[in-house]
């Protein structure tokens, strides 16, 4: 039976595949399948959970010369990644060879934590680089790295939990790419990352109930494949801005919510999301943006949403709310977005119609409901 990684290696190179046959050169062609080859032994050996084997970095015979071990061990681990990348359009990896890894683009280097005395690789920034790929295990070995954005490439397959190692991990961004798999656990071994940002994968599953524990302060979850509830952990989280857009998250918003005292933005949009909002939403006092748009939210609207002091765009719009459109909702006075279009209210004040700061946007479109006068 194949390894959970030796599956999501297949779907890769299927993929690639088809890109080397049909849009490369004869010459190129043979090139690259020979790569694909070489990544398709290395994927297809690795062990299930991707792991890296104890004292790895051991084994690899290397005839270059480092300033110290821990910049070898970063040698091996750039050498195995760029092997595992099959197509480089804007050739941004082409000076990854030598062992100055220090001048590779893309790569950073600063002084140890814990010894000053010795230079390290402390970051990788591959930002809109279109490179198509894969994660190797190898990628284990940059222990001293802090910070890892890899925005807007084409790399696929499994976070692999040889990540773990990365104890100094801080920013941890592969948005915009084409990862598989369940939510990726590795990142919960991360003792000091802060900022985390998965959108636009196809990761999928449901989350880890720890994931909330995190003393994170941002986390981007849209746009990706998740389902079952939303962890009751919620409410220990430490985030300022969190997004659950676009996925398939079904259940209530947890009561714990309430708790979430750094809250500043938070995006529910588009989810199978559904019965009344908790109560506890009233003690988000410091909330800017609250959007539950596209769900199947239902009831009224309670009366603490007027707490919602400092919320500068409100979004309900695209559920099954009935009841009143509550007139201190649209006199809060930071609000300068409110949409409750395509709902089934059956009141609107006048405050909400005409709104007394002429900065409010309003949208009710979709509304067919009496008209309560306030004045």
């Amino acid at each position: 039976m194949a390894s959970r990684q030796s599956f999501h290696a297949f779907g890769c190179l299927t993929f690639f595949s088809c890109i080397l046959f049909c849009s490369y050169t004869p010459t190129f062609a043979l090139i690259d399948v020979e790569r694909s080859y070489i990544a398709r032994r290395q994927l297809l050996t690795l062990r299930e959970n991707g792991e890296l084997p104890d004292r790895y970095e051991y084994t690899v015979k290397t005839t270059e010369k480092f300033e110290n071990e821990r910049l070898r061990r970063a040698f091996i681990a750039l050498q195995a990644w760029k092997k595992a990348m099959y197509s480089d359009p804007k050739n941004i990896t082409s000076n990854w060879f030598g062992p100055n890894v220090c001048d590779y683009k893309g790569v950073y280097c600063a002084r140890a934590i814990d010894d000053p005395k010795l230079k390290v690789v402390a970051g990788i920034d591959l930002n809109h680089a279109d490179i198509a790929g894969y994660f190797p295990v190898e990628l284990g070995l940059l222990t001293d790295v802090a910070l890892i954005h890899l925005n807007s490439n084409r790399f696929c397959g499994i976070i692999p939990d040889s990540l773990s190692k990365l104890t100094l991990m801080h920013e941890f961004d592969v948005s915009n790419n084409r990862f598989v798999g369940v939510f990726p656990r590795v990142v919960l071994s991360w003792p000091s990352v802060k900022y985390l940002d998965l959108r636009f994968n196809n990761f999928e599953g449901c989350l880890p109930p720890e994931l909330f524990e995190k003393d994170l302060d941002a986390l981007f979850l849209n746009d990706n494949r998740f389902t079952c509830n939303i962890p009751e952990t919620i409410g220990k989280s430490s985030v300022s801005v969190v997004t659950f857009a676009n996925n398939k998250f079904k259940g209530c918003i947890p009561r714990s919510i309430g708790k979430m005292s750094n809250l500043d933005e938070i995006i529910f949009s588009n989810n199978n999301l559904g019965g009344c909002f908790p109560q506890e939403i009233g003690l988000l006092h410091n909330v800017t943006i609250f959007d539950v748009s596209k769900n199947s939210f239902m009831g009224s609207l309670p009366a603490n949403f007027s707490c919602f002091k400092k919320v500068d765009v409100l979004d309900i719009s695209g559920n099954k709310l009935t009841g009143s459109v509550p007139e201190d909702i649209c006199k809060l006075p930071s609000l300068s977005s409110f949409k409750f279009s395509y709902n089934y209210f059956s009141e609107e004040h006048m405050a909400c119609i005409k709104p007394e700061r002429k900065n409010i946007v309003v949208d009710d479109v979709g509304q067919m409901y009496r008209r309560v006068s306030t004045f």
